[in-house]
């Protein structure tokens, strides 16, 4: 045992999380969450899904991946290494037996490209000399030209200047300045932490919607929280709104981004990172 399990089974712990709700958010099932925190992997389907599982695992309760993996890495059975070198590897000489027997099709593709382009710049010229043929004018012998009388009409265009009079030139309405546009910016990241700035907007008005069940947690800059009635998990479908305009800051725990989307006044925020679980940090610029 290299203490893995136990790591993950207190980070969980600590968040509340039960193994159905850890089922939930991550979408793996729970007999394999069960494995991995007894660290017995005789079940999975293999080390690639381990690994997998072991990442998401990690990244949902809020644990550094890299540092499970080394964990597991110790302490995995040798076959199930030997297993995922074989994984690795078998596909590498497929594409190579692949690319020997495609070389001669290689080759040839670009010969009949080029046969091609030389047919169709053939039959181009071809048509276009029958179509200048066929538009030459036939002219009699002996057949005397006419004199062409260019008849000039008078320009009607040109104002006369007797009819002139002085008319009054209106003024060009005065522009208002523009406001300032809503600009929300991403500044910084740190871990699972993402800063960004709302400025030059009037009102502060969040929407969270849903599509899986994630954790949702807003805080504002006095650490009141705002879902009413707690911070909890929201199902799929889930939306929420909330306006948060007297406040100068909100810090949104987000369980799961693949499934959440934030609106800041109607603007989608894409995400500074990808960490499965995040902490959004809006500071709000009033009026700037």
């Amino acid at each position: 045992m290299t203490g893995l399990g136990d790591r993950l089974r207190e980070a969980r712990t600590a968040k509340g999380f039960t193994l159905d709700d850890l089922q939930s958010i991550t979408k793996i099932q729970k007999r394999y969450l069960s494995g991995i925190e007894n660290e017995d992997y005789s079940m999975m389907p293999g080390s690639f899904y381990v690994r997998a599982f072991i990442k998401q695992y990690a990244e949902a309760v809020g644990l550094n991946a890299d540092d499970m993996l080394a964990l597991y890495k110790d302490a995995a059975p040798a076959k199930m290494i030997e297993e995922e070198t074989t994984q690795i590897t078998s596909p590498t000489l497929t594409r190579k037996r692949g690319l020997t027997s495609n070389n001669r099709v290689n080759e040839m593709i670009p010969k009949v490209i080029a046969a091609l382009f030389i047919i169709a710049i053939f039959v181009i010229f071809w048509f276009l000399y029958l179509s200048v043929a066929s538009n030459k004018p036939e002219i009699s012998v002996g057949q005397e030209q006419q004199p062409i009388t260019i008849e000039k009409k008078p320009d009607t265009n040109k104002p006369d200047l007797d009819k002139v009079t002085d008319e009054p030139v209106e003024e060009e309405p005065v522009l208002e300045p523009e406001k300032p546009t809503q600009s929300l910016t991403f500044e910084s990241a740190s871990g699972e932490t993402s800063t960004f700035v709302l400025s030059g907007a009037e009102t502060f008005h969040l929407e969270i919607r849903t599509s899986g069940d994630s954790w949702i947690g807003v805080l504002d800059s006095n650490r009141q929280e705002r879902m009413v009635p707690k911070a909890d998990i929201m199902r799929a479908g889930g939306r929420v709104e909330l306006d948060v305009s007297d406040t100068e800051s909100i810090r949104i725990r987000v369980g799961r981004t693949q499934s959440t989307e934030i609106f800041v006044n109607g603007e989608l925020l894409k995400y500074g990172t990808d960490h499965v679980t995040q902490n959004i940090i809006i500071e709000y610029k009033k009026g700037l």
